[in-house]
């Protein structure tokens, strides 16, 4: 979906911040003032974490609120997202 979106921005001369290794957990875009926002799911985030980084479930949890989920990098910072089952 990254490719889609970056192809989508391009085409419109926009930009928008990727997390980066985490391309398979983003759901979609979203437009905010001054730009786009792109958003991820939080559990698949977490998924990918223990999965690809031999992570345990607490140390996902605890590496995704410090380093993912509590990081700003400007106003188009990336969204994370619980969705619902």
């Amino acid at each position: 979906m990254r490719e889609e979106i970056e192809t989508w921005l391009e085409a419109i001369d926009a930009v928008a911040l990727f997390a980066d290794g985490f391309d398979m957990a983003i759901i979609g875009i979203t437009e905010v003032e001054g730009g786009y926002r792109v958003c991820y799911d939080i559990g698949r985030i977490l998924e990918l974490l223990v999965i690809e980084h031999d992570m345990t479930e607490e140390e996902a949890i605890e590496y995704y609120d410090f380093n993912i989920g509590g990081a700003y990098v400007g106003p188009l910072t990336p969204i994370f997202v619980q969705c619902a089952l």
